[in-house]
């Protein structure tokens, strides 16, 4: 049952979420020993982590869980449906299309990272962050409240699961789709989702929403409805935006940069990839917290931090079962048969609010679809699927009649410009041209980000160019041909968002 709460209740008017990559609960916050106080019951209580002796067992050896993870990975672990169905399942484990999921026993993670990353030690899914690593989500964690039973929507990747930030729902999709099916599904509106999106819903009731980016080719334009000129410049407008006293949105999306993935590195980004680590994500995380706690509407603010799935790395508590949204999915995005009546593994969920009472814990069970849950819960909107109507919101966490006037203050560091498409002596077109394009893992998102710029490319252009845009697109085949394209295709990105800077002040 969800604990709805009405808008009278919460004092809320704006609501920010910022969704970050590929980190387990345990991975980011097992070993925080934090305390505090239960969301629930007022009494003391212990945040769900790590003892110290959880393990997964790989060719006769046990791997127990570590502190002090490395800062950056030279391999990411697996996330594809079929690899968190190891990881959750154990080896061997299968999934028969339309049927019930396995038994979960989280035995599977060191198996699977030890097949996909054959060149690095099995242990490295093992090692989880300390508090001195992650010192801004820790502290906002300590001083807001902290959710410790927060599950990605799915056992799966990137796309899905942030489709179900927006939606409560993925439209079917269960997997990260190649550039194959993209071709075959003839995408060229957007992912379409039967009941649409939280964005839909507010325009509906005459709210406003923005969407900052740290990137060119952020996952949320890859949704129908989400449109190129609708997304603005984080690094370049948030803070200013918010500064400005009239801030017309009640609901800001923020995507991180996600840095040099054409080349499978991340490198560059903010968004904490494994493979670039987790310092970018931390500077993200005090420019969002800052610009709005520095703002003339902090004391009537919400932020929600979560990360968008596990990315692999191991996970103590074995998700439950989920409530299947219900609407109905699009059978050319189903890649596995998969009934969205799982949850994948947890991931960090950090609530912000000077409503907040500082050092809570909430052991309630939350995921994805609680962020449209919770604005609709403030905003008066209609539930979108089965999984939003039943997900817990986050409105009775705003307990305080008054804003605190205690909030810590962060000091931050220069945010990084985004890496753009240009060739450099690491990256080149004939390093890429090397790789084609249907050799990628599912979980690696580059189809992803290559239909969002194709999607930018289409609503960046005249109509009539619009069959060559689509000839192109379809003649991609290697990594090199998509680097090129997108290349291009960000040109037109940076000089439509420079024109709207401009035209707007």
């Amino acid at each position: 049952m969800s604990n709805k709460t009405s808008l009278s209740q919460t004092g809320i008017e704006h609501v920010f979420v910022l969704v970050l990559e590929n980190r387990s609960f345990d991975h980011m916050l097992g070993f925080s020993g934090l305390t505090g106080t239960n969301a629930v019951t007022g009494q003391q209580t212990r945040i769900n982590g790590l003892n110290g002796t959880e393990s997964n067992s790989y060719n006769g050896n046990t791997y127990e869980v570590s502190k002090g993870a490395d800062n950056t990975m030279a391999c990411g672990p697996g996330h594809g449906f079929l690899d968190v169905l190891e990881q959750l399942c154990g080896q061997g484990a299968a999934y028969k299309p339309g049927g019930s999921y396995p038994a979960l026993n989280n035995s599977g993670f060191v198996a699977n990272y030890a097949k996909n990353c054959a060149q690095a030690a099995p242990s490295e899914v093992m090692k989880c962050q300390t508090p001195s690593q992650i010192p801004i989500l820790t502290l906002l964690a300590q001083n807001f409240a902290v959710c410790d039973n927060w599950f990605s929507s799915l056992p799966g990747p990137t796309w899905p699961n942030r489709f179900f930030v927006h939606a409560a729902s993925s439209g079917g999709l269960d997997d990260g789709p190649s550039t194959k099916q993209i071709l075959e599904w003839e995408l060229w509106e957007g992912f379409a989702v039967e009941n649409g999106t939280i964005f839909d819903s507010l325009k509906k009731a005459g709210h406003t929403y923005r969407i900052y980016s740290g990137g060119s080719f952020p996952p949320v334009a890859a949704l129908k409805g989400i449109h190129q000129l609708d997304i603005r410049s984080f690094n370049d407008s948030f803070a200013s935006d918010l500064q400005k006293g009239d801030y017309p949105a009640q609901y800001t999306f923020i995507e991180p940069c996600y840095g040099k993935y054409l080349e499978g590195s991340y490198l560059d980004g903010n968004s904490q990839h494994p493979v670039d680590g987790v310092d970018g994500g931390e500077q993200l995380i005090a420019h969002t917290y800052n610009a709005i706690r520095n703002s003339p509407i902090w004391e009537k603010s919400l932020l929600i931090v979560t990360y968008d799935e596990h990315g692999g790395f191991f996970d103590t508590v074995a998700p439950p079962p989920a409530i299947a949204p219900g609407d109905k999915p699009s059978g050319q995005y189903s890649i596995h048969g998969f009934t969205f009546e799982q949850y994948g593994p947890r991931v960090p969920a950090v609530i912000v609010s000077p409503l907040i009472p500082q050092n809570i814990i909430d052991h309630r069970v939350y995921d994805h679809a609680s962020i449209p849950a919770t604005i609709e819960a403030i905003f008066g909107l209609p539930h979108l699927t089965q999984r939003d109507a039943n997900a817990n919101n986050l409105t009775s966490l705003m307990s305080l009649e008054d804003p605190r006037q205690d909030v810590p203050l962060i000091e931050e560091n220069e945010l990084g410009s985004c890496p753009i498409f240009e060739e450099t002596e690491e990256l080149s077109y004939a390093t890429l041209a090397a790789t084609p394009l249907n050799s990628l893992r599912a979980d690696d998102n580059l189809a992803g980000f290559l239909h969002v710029a194709l999607l930018s490319d289409l609503d960046l252009s005249p109509a009539s160019q619009r069959p060559a845009i689509l000839a192109q697109f379809k003649s991609l085949k290697t990594c090199g041909d998509a680097w090129q394209y997108m290349q291009g295709v960000q040109k037109k990105v940076i000089a439509a968002r420079a024109a709207t800077v401009s035209k707007a002040g």
